[in-house]
């Protein structure tokens, strides 16, 4: 049986001594504690030998409901991300096997270099949050990227950091923490260009990819995304 390495809600608990609501450092607190398995699972799965994960507290659709179910988020993902998506802040686009991603631009989530989400960023990731946890039969993998700028390992390092500060604002905005996993591809991924000021700028972002968990192919939903580039 393979196990991967993972944070249960329990573990995040003792992790940060609490996860009170009205404790003001809990974005902080929860976040120290996922970034200590950053590029792991944030939740409790394991692979039963079968094609199916156990342990996860989220449930799984029928085939024949997976696409209709899948329209519904996106169409709900667009008419709520519409002023972002005016601004060029972030893409919804459709992915093979009846997934989804959310591209967003880093500049808007985060300053040159940091990793801290910017305040006026958080309201876009509240409207994220609300959807996802309303659409909760689903796996979200939130993969950092990075331009070519620094060496691999920074890219590597930051594109991480940057995963796990989305994470865990979604984990914040009630996004059962079972359901999220966190990935940083560093520079491997460009859409564009790095050798142009605007190709680097649309390289630097973190895609939300949402995949369904289908009845009987529930492993296909905790697997990696695919490349992300372009």
């Amino acid at each position: 049986m393979k196990r991967v390495i993972a944070i249960t809600c329990a573990a995040v608990i003792l992790a940060t001594a609490g996860c009170a609501t009205d404790d003001p450092n809990k974005r902080s607190k929860i976040g120290a504690a996922i970034g200590a398995v950053v590029g792991g699972v944030v939740g409790h799965q394991a692979d039963d030998g079968k094609g199916k994960y156990v342990g996860a507290v989220v449930g799984a659709i029928a085939g024949a409901a997976v696409g209709n179910y899948m329209d519904k988020q996106h169409a709900e993902l667009q008419k709520q991300l519409a002023e972002e998506a005016a601004r060029n802040e972030l893409q919804i686009v459709e992915l093979p096997g009846d997934a989804l991603k959310i591209g967003l631009a880093s500049e808007v989530s985060f300053d040159v270099d940091k990793f801290a989400i910017k305040p006026s960023a958080l309201p876009t990731y509240q409207k994220i949050g609300s959807i996802l946890k309303s659409y909760d039969k689903t796996i979200i993998h939130v993969v950092g990227h990075t331009d070519s700028t620094g060496s691999d390992q920074y890219n590597q390092t930051l594109s991480e950091r940057r995963s796990n500060a989305v994470g865990t604002e979604l984990i914040h905005q009630s996004v059962d923490n079972t359901r999220v996993r966190l990935e940083g591809r560093g520079e491997r991924e460009p859409i564009a260009s790095n050798d142009t000021p605007e190709g680097r700028t649309r390289n630097r972002r973190v895609d939300i990819v949402i995949k369904p968990i289908v009845e009987g192919r529930e492993h296909e939903a905790y697997a990696p995304p695919p490349y992300l580039g372009s």
